[in-house]
């Protein structure tokens, strides 16, 4: 994957992540799909950590944006 289409990728998953809100689900609905919420939240977690730390490594800094 180019760096072009990672960076694309990765914009892409937080932008469909910001339209998840759990706080509107039932809590039968969360209570139903908290295995398979935890599992992709965990995988997640663990891809985005392999990315920074990828970065961290080559010696650069993760920083978040200055708002214009």
């Amino acid at each position: 994957m180019s760096s072009n289409e990672g960076i694309a990728a990765l914009r892409a998953a937080g932008i469909a992540l910001g339209d998840v809100d759990v706080s509107g689900w039932e809590d039968s609905a969360l209570t139903d799909h908290l295995a398979e919420l935890s599992a992709a939240l965990c995988e997640l977690d663990a891809q985005l950590t392999r990315v920074a730390e990828a970065v961290r490594a080559r010696g650069y800094r993760i920083a978040e944006p200055v708002p214009a």
